[in-house]
């Protein structure tokens, strides 16, 4: 029953937006995580050393992560190659179709915009999660100083403002996907489809503009 309802068209859409939604909450609590370096380096290096310290638990959950972030980029790609094959005649116009569509610059990114997210996802964890160890010691507990490491990258250009770069691609991604995922679990309907495509854009504006204030205030010296 699984295997039919993945490779039926609604069957991938559902699967699609059940990992999109469960990926967007991670990247929200991800963003409050990183707001803590705000409070200080400290705070910021006992909440790693707090997750780092879960064990096999953060193990099961990045595993997690690792199987909803393949399926959601191979369902996307395979949704986007499908709908080109059907596709036989491209339209020279291609403004926004409005409700219930939705056709923006939002959705017919949404292949582009993933592809970029997902390169860069490699290169974050090479950079942070698999970069240079430092080692520190808070309230007699020694631990990773990864506020030391998110600091010397930020401190280069091209991790300050490339690192905005991409998350302004995810609150793109983000504006269509929410409203996308939600229409695809039969969540919507057409009184409610505008109000959750709002949220959906507040929602990609505020968790973009939770990222970007880190890495600015280090590199503007601010923090």
């Amino acid at each position: 029953m699984f295997k039919k309802l993945y490779q039926s068209p609604v069957g991938k859409k559902i699967a699609t937006g059940i990992t999109g939604l469960g990926l967007s909450g991670f990247v929200l609590m991800h963003m409050a995580g990183n707001l803590q370096y705000l409070v200080g380096p400290d705070k910021y290096n006992e909440y790693s050393h707090f997750l780092i310290s879960l064990g096999p638990i953060l193990w099961l959950v990045e595993l997690g992560l690792l199987v909803f972030v393949i399926f959601h980029m191979t369902l996307g790609i395979n949704i986007w190659l499908g709908k080109r094959k059907a596709r036989r005649v491209h339209y020279a116009v291609t403004a926004s179709a409005g409700s219930p569509s939705k056709k923006t610059v939002s959705s017919r990114s949404m292949i582009y915009t993933g592809i970029i997210i997902g390169v860069f996802l490699v290169i974050h964890l090479l950079s942070f999660k698999y970069g240079t160890y430092y080692e520190t010691m808070v309230n007699g507990v020694v631990m990773r100083d990864l506020a030391r490491l998110m600091h010397e990258k930020f401190q280069n250009p091209m991790y300050a403002f490339g690192y905005p770069a991409v998350v302004l691609l995810l609150a793109l991604h983000l504006r269509h996907g929410i409203w996308s995922a939600f229409q695809s679990l039969g969540a919507t309907r057409p009184s409610i489809s505008p109000f959750i495509y709002v949220i959906g854009g507040l929602t990609g504006l505020g968790i973009a503009i939770g990222f970007l204030i880190v890495p600015l205030a280090i590199y503007f010296g601010i923090v």
